[in-house]
């Protein structure tokens, strides 16, 4: 047993832990505590902390929370004596050149989170050179975002339901200037509970929305290559491999990831989502095959704490992690990474 005296910094470092722990405990028994400045914050995870502290605990449940066991399994190589210069983080999707391949997904009804919602969500993604994938379910109108917005912006809308309708909704977005529309399969709007369940996407449906659009439509919700396989026979012009958040129920996105890219051989891009939280995350999902992941929940986590500049500083922090990976692996430009990157290790559950 060690008989090391415990230092000044130690003792200051419990007294502050002992502090915030009693600060967030309210009188009526309601999480609560010191904000800790934004600058203090270190990864992605200690935002979500931080939006614990800024939400009641019933809002906070509803973006809380990762599913972070399957990156625990999957291992990076390092290099050394590897050249890092120049390190380049710009990949192109739909002839759109994007500083880094990350993009902040879909959320509904952001005003939950914080009173500026969308608006605060887009002018944080803006300075932080981010496209945005605006929600059906937004707490603002799809113009009004469109019309602040300063970085590129794509619409999301659900498969269910009446096409004409939907097809009506997704015109809508793209003359308020949405780029691209990602169609949501698998689930339909929500309220703050979880999305029900809808049978499997009629394809058919699914034509008649894309038909004679002139933005590139996504779909979004695709967890198996024959569905893959069918979205390309529809006509779609990318894929999001995704779980809709329904985590421990459904395969997490990342472990699929590959046997889609497989079937979809290139036809069209693979994007992904599913608890990216580290740039190794990331290089992991580049290297399955992916063009680019989609951050949903920590931006709306540093929405709620911070509002506008935590959603930069929460893109921001993901894509310097991103290109300090980058340099650990010995790749500094996005398109030379690989599935040789990456061993998977046997599930410590197995």
């Amino acid at each position: 047993m060690s008989t090391r005296p415990t230092t000044r910094r130690e003792l200051l470092s419990l007294a502050g832990r002992w502090s915030r722990q009693a600060q967030r405990v309210s009188p009526h028994g309601e999480l609560r505590g010191r904000m800790p400045p934004a600058a203090e914050l270190v990864n992605l995870l200690e935002f979500d902390e931080a939006a614990g502290i800024a939400l009641a605990a019933a809002v906070h449940a509803v973006i809380s929370g990762s599913d972070r066991e399957p990156f625990d399994y999957m291992t990076l190589w390092p290099r050394v004596l590897i050249d890092s210069a120049p390190l380049n983080l710009t990949t192109e999707l739909f002839g759109e050149k994007m500083f880094a391949p990350i993009i902040v997904g879909p959320v509904g009804n952001q005003k939950r989170f914080h009173p500026e919602g969308e608006l605060a969500t887009v002018q944080g993604a803006a300075a932080a050179k981010a496209t945005v994938v605006v929600s059906a379910d937004s707490s603002i109108q799809i113009e009004e975002i469109a019309a602040k917005a300063k970085t590129t912006i794509w619409h999301q809308a659900y498969s269910g339901g009446d096409s004409n309708a939907v097809r009506a909704q997704v015109d809508r977005a793209v003359k308020a200037g949405c780029r691209a529309v990602c169609l949501t399969v698998g689930t339909q709007p929500v309220n703050p509970s979880r999305a029900a369940a809808l049978p499997r996407p009629n394809w058919r449906a699914i034509e008649r929305i894309r038909e004679s659009l002139n933005v590139p439509v996504l779909l979004k919700g695709v967890m198996t290559p024959d569905d893959a396989t069918r979205a390309i026979e529809a006509g779609v012009n990318g894929i999001v491999v995704s779980n809709s958040g329904a985590s421990g129920a459904r395969p997490a996105p990342i472990t699929v990831l590959p046997t889609i890219v497989d079937a979809v051989g290139g036809k069209v891009p693979v994007l992904v989502d599913g608890s990216f939280r580290r740039g190794s995350d990331v290089i992991k999902a580049l290297a399955f095959g992916a063009r680019a992941v989609l951050l949903a929940r920590p931006p709306i986590w540093g929405l709620a704490a911070y509002g506008a500049s935590g959603v930069e500083l929460v893109v921001k922090m993901l894509q310097t992690d991103l290109a300090r990976q980058m340099i650990i692996v010995g790749r500094p430009m996005i398109q030379n990474i690989d599935r040789a990157l990456v061993t998977i290790h046997r599930r410590a559950s197995s």
